[in-house]
């Protein structure tokens, strides 16, 4: 059997896709390097090797699912710069569920002051970036994030998705008033 050996960039990336499954399944706090490394078919100190710290593997795996996110609305702006057009797009990312849920994780360690200054900045740059692909006001975009914070945290809890949970009667009530939740 011949092994290729993956570049610097690819090994990164790997670990940084294992490190998105790892902290959607138990957050910052409750997730290891160890658990990173497993999933990634790797040693823990070559983690931390890579990393240097589980806070470090965590911010570049929040600056990687902001990027997720930006990729998406870039490449649907090219078709339809508008918030409709990239509403839809982030409905596609529902299929990307672990990417969600280390965003709300994420969401939820930004009082630590380590990890939020990055949170923040991954989240401000996507509010600018809406603004500036849509021409949307700030009242707009406000407004979309809200809508689409609802939508992420519906897909976290398998509301919205692939394989969802049977509806119930206040999920019908709520979706009912999501614009790009339907289907």
């Amino acid at each position: 059997m011949v092994r290729t050996r993956l570049t610097a960039q690819e090994r990164h990336a790997q670990l940084v896709e294992a490190a998105v499954t790892a902290f959607a399944q138990g957050g910052y706090a409750g997730t290891t390097t160890d658990q990173v490394a497993r999933i990634a078919g790797v040693s823990q100190p070559y983690v931390i090797r890579i990393f240097g710290s589980k806070q470090e593997l965590f911010l570049a795996t929040m600056r990687y699912a902001g990027d997720r996110v930006q990729e998406k609305w870039r490449a649907a702006a090219q078709q339809d710069p508008t918030l409709g057009g990239l509403g839809r797009a982030f409905k596609d990312l529902l299929g990307e569920r672990d990417l969600l849920v280390v965003l709300l994780h994420g969401y939820a360690a930004a009082a630590d002051p380590a990890i939020g200054d990055t949170v923040r900045q991954c989240y401000g740059d996507l509010f600018t970036l809406v603004r500036e692909l849509t021409g949307a006001s700030a009242e707009q975009a406000r407004d979309f994030f809200a809508g689409g914070m609802l939508v992420t945290v519906l897909g976290a809890m398998r509301v919205l998705g692939p394989d969802p949970v049977p509806p119930q009667p206040w999920m019908t009530d709520l979706l009912g008033v999501l614009p790009y939740a339907e289907g």
